[in-house]
C-alpha cells in the first residue's frame, strides 16, 4: 500500500525539542512487512528509501485529512511524521489499511536476538498485501474488550469504511467508462469528458478531485451553483480577472499580482466543471494569461486542463451569438482526449431516457410529444408537498417564492448565517443564503445530504409543518421522513488555500426555481412552463432534472420551445466519430 505526497519528518529528544529534520516535496510512503511480520513505513525520495519507521506504539491524527494532511507520531521512536499533499482517496485508503493491518496484526512471536542478527540478510522488508475479510475478522474480535465505548467507536469505522469498501474499494463504484476518464488522467492527457444530464459527470468529477494532491489542483467551475456540487470555486475567482471583460493586457496585469500569480504558478491541474458555460473569448484570454504568468508558451502554460461539461445544456451567457470553447484555436492547441458517457445514471425508465436522449438534440417524435403534453394532467402533490416549478429567469422564481411565503397566515421565523469570511464569497460559494425566513405550510428543498439511505439528499422535496423550542423548522419530506432541521456548515477552500465557512439551516424556498440554479440536481417532483424559453439547452435541462414521466408536469408543451445549437450537434457528430475510433483528435475549428 503506496502513498504519493510531501513529507516532513522530525525527531524529538525526551524533553520535546526538535534535533533533526528531513523535508521532501514529492515522496512515496511503502507499507512493508519483514520475514518476522514487523510492520514498517517506508519514507521514499529519489527513488531510495530514506527512513524507516516501525509501525508500533503510534498515534495517528487526521482532522485534516480532508485537505490531503495528516500527522503519524511514532512514540517509541520519538519522531513525527506530518503527510501533505496527498490524493484524498489515497491518503483515505492509506490510513485505513494502516488502521486495519496494525489492529489485526499478531505480536511476532519473542526472536532472540542471535536469531535476528544472523536473519538480517534475509530479512529485507516486502510490500504489505491489501486489506481482505480475514483481517477485518480479527479486528472484530480483538475490538470485543471490555471497553464497550472504545468497540463501538472502532466497530463503527471497520463495518462502515471497510466491509461496505466506502472509500477503500470506491473506485469499484465506478462504471468501465468512468474509470477510463480517470486512467487517462493520471496518463498525464489534457481531459475533455461529456454526457448527457444523469450520466454521472459531477459524480466523477469529484472523484477525481480526491484523487489528485489538493496543494497544486484548482477546482473550479464556471458557475457558483456548480461549484457548490464540487467543492470548488467559481473560475473568475480562481482566475482573479473578474467576470474578464478586461483587456488581455489588463488581465494579465491584474493576474500578476503576487498573491494572484502564487496561484496560478502552483497549479498543475485546472478543473473546469460546466465548461459549456465558459465563453470562448474568456477561455482563450485565459490561456494567454496563464501563458503569460507562468512564463511558459506551452497551452494555459503547461498546466494540466480536465474539463467537464455537456455542450448540449445551458450555452455561456452573453449578449449575441454565443461562442463556445471548442470553436476557438486555443482549444484545438490543447489536444484534448475526449470521453463522451453514456450511461445514465439519474433515470432508470428506459423510454424517459430516450425521450430525454431525442429532446437533447431537439428532436421531437409525434409520440413523444403526445407523452409530454399528458405530463399536464399528471397529480404529484403529496403530504401537502406541491411540485417545484422550475422558471427560466432567476428574477421570476424569486418572485413567485417571495408572494407564496408572504401568503401564508403563520409567524415568521428567521434564519441568519453563521460566516467565518466574506459573504459575497459565501453567496457564490455556498447553495444557502446568508438569510432567508420561513413560516409553517413553506414549501423548501433539502440542500445537504444529511442521510442517503433515508432519502434525506440534496434536492429533496418537503414542508415546513411547525417549528421546535429552539426555532429549527421540523420538515415533512416527500420520502416520508418527519424531520427536524438544524443547521450545517458549509467549508469552502479559496483559491488562495484558505478556509471559511457559513453555518445555516440546509434549506431553501422551493415554490419555484431558477433553471440555471437546478443544474446538476435531481427534483423528487417538477413542474415546468416553457413558454418564456429563450436558449437552445433549457428546455432539455428542466426536464431532465425529474426522475421520471410521473414526476414531472409540463403546463404548455410545444416544440418549438425545445430545440440545439446546429454548431454544437455538428461538434458532437464529430466527438462521437472520435471516441469510437479510439484515436486522440484536435476538435474545434481547422
Amino acid at each position: 500500500m503506496s502513498l504519493q505526497c510531501a513529507c516532513s519528518v522530525e525527531w524529538f529528544n525526551a524533553q520535546g525539542i526538535v534535533l533533526k529534520r528531513f523535508k521532501s516535496s514529492s515522496s512515496t510512503l511503502l507499507m512493508t512487512r519483514n520475514d518476522f511480520r514487523d510492520i514498517f513505513i517506508d519514507l521514499t525520495a529519489d527513488k531510495s528509501v530514506v527512513h524507516r519507521f516501525l509501525l508500533k506504539d503510534i498515534a495517528v491524527h487526521k482532522r485534516f485529512a480532508s485537505d490531503g494532511k495528516a500527522t503519524i507520531n511514532f512514540k517509541s521512536d520519538k519522531a513525527m511524521l506530518m503527510i501533505s499533499n496527498a490524493p484524498v482517496s489515497q491518503l483515505a485508503d492509506f490510513l485505513k489499511t494502516l488502521f486495519i493491518k496494525v489492529t489485526a496484526h499478531k505480536d511476532s512471536p519473542q526472536v532472540k536476538i542471535r536469531e535476528r542478527l544472523f536473519a538480517v540478510k534475509r530479512s529485507e522488508t516486502e510490500e504489505i498485501s491489501p486489506i481482505n475479510l480475514k483481517d477485518v475478522g480479527r479486528v472484530d474480535k480483538k475490538l470485543e474488550g471490555p471497553s464497550t465505548k472504545k468497540k463501538k467507536l472502532n466497530n463503527e469505522l471497520v463495518n462502515h469504511d471497510v466491509k461496505n469498501g466506502y472509500l477503500i474499494n470506491f473506485r469499484d463504484k465506478l462504471t468501465n467508462e468512468q474509470k477510463e476518464i480517470v486512467d487517462a488522467i493520471n496518463a498525464n492527457y489534457n481531459i475533455f469528458f461529456t454526457g448527457s444530464a444523469g450520466t454521472g459527470k459531477s459524480f466523477l468529477l469529484r472523484y477525481i478531485v480526491k484523487t489528485l494532491p489538493p496543494d497544486v489542483t484548482m477546482v473550479t467551475a464556471s458557475t457558483g451553483a456548480s461549484a457548490c456540487l464540487i467543492g470548488g470555486v467559481t473560475l473568475h475567482s480562481f482566475a482573479g480577472i473578474g467576470i474578464g471583460e478586461c483587456t488581455i493586457e489588463r488581465g494579465i496585469e491584474m493576474a500578476s499580482k503576487p498573491q494572484v500569480a502564487q496561484i496560478w504558478r502552483r497549479c498543475k491541474t485546472l478543473i473546469i466543471d460546466e465548461i459549456s458555460m465558459v465563453d470562448g473569448e474568456y477561455f482563450e484570454k485565459l490561456d494567454k494569461i496563464a501563458k503569460a504568468v507562468r512564463k511558459r508558451d506551452e497551452p494555459f502554460g503547461g498546466i494540466k486542463l480536465v474539463l467537464c461539461g455537456d455542450f448540449l445544456q445551458l450555452p455561456p451567457i452573453k449578449q449575441g451569438k454565443p461562442r463556445f470553447c471548442f470553436q476557438t484555436a486555443t482549444w484545438v492547441q490543447c489536444n484534448f482526449r475526449c470521453f463522451n458517457l453514456k450511461f445514465v445514471h439519474r433515470q432508470s425508465d428506459s423510454e424517459f431516457i430516450k425521450i430525454l436522449n431525442d429532446l437533447r438534440i431537439g428532436k421531437i417524435e409525434p409520440d413523444t410529444a403526445i407523452k409530454l403534453k399528458a405530463t399536464a394532467f399528471n397529480l404529484m402533490e403529496q403530504n401537502g408537498i406541491a411540485p417545484t416549478r422550475l422558471c427560466c429567469r432567476t428574477a421570476d422564481a424569486q418572485m413567485i417564492n417571495q408572494k407564496k411565503l408572504f401568503e401564508l397566515p403563520d409567524k415568521e421565523y428567521k434564519f441568519q448565517a453563521f460566516d467565518s469570511g466574506p459573504t459575497k464569497t459565501l453567496d457564490e460559494h455556498t447553495p444557502v443564503e446568508k438569510y432567508f425566513v420561513l413560516k409553517s405550510g413553506a414549501q423548501v428543498m433539502l440542500l445537504k445530504n444529511i442521510s442517503i439511505s433515508s432519502g434525506l439528499v440534496n434536492g429533496a422535496r418537503g414542508v415546513v409543518k411547525s417549528f421546535d423550542k429552539n426555532g429549527f423548522p421540523i420538515v415533512q419530506f416527500k420520502c416520508g421522513n418527519l424531520v427536524p432541521i438544524k443547521p450545517e456548515k458549509w467549508i469552502v477552500k479559496t483559491p488562495s488555500g484558505q478556509f471559511i465557512s457559513r453555518q445555516q439551516v440546509p434549506l431553501k424556498l422551493a415554490w419555484a426555481f431558477s433553471i440555471h440554479k437546478s443544474q446538476g440536481l435531481t427534483l423528487d417532483c417538477v413542474e415546468i412552463s416553457l413558454g418564456r424559453v429563450f436558449e437552445a439547452g433549457q428546455a432539455y435541462v428542466a426536464l431532465s432534472r425529474a426522475k421520471s414521466l410521473e414526476s414531472l408536469r409540463i403546463l404548455d408543451f410545444d416544440k418549438k420551445h425545445v430545440w440545439a445549437n446546429p454548431d454544437v450537434i455538428a461538434f458532437y457528430n464529430k466527438l462521437d466519430r472520435m471516441v469510437k475510433s479510439d484515436k486522440i483528435y484536435a476538435l474545434g475549428k481547422q
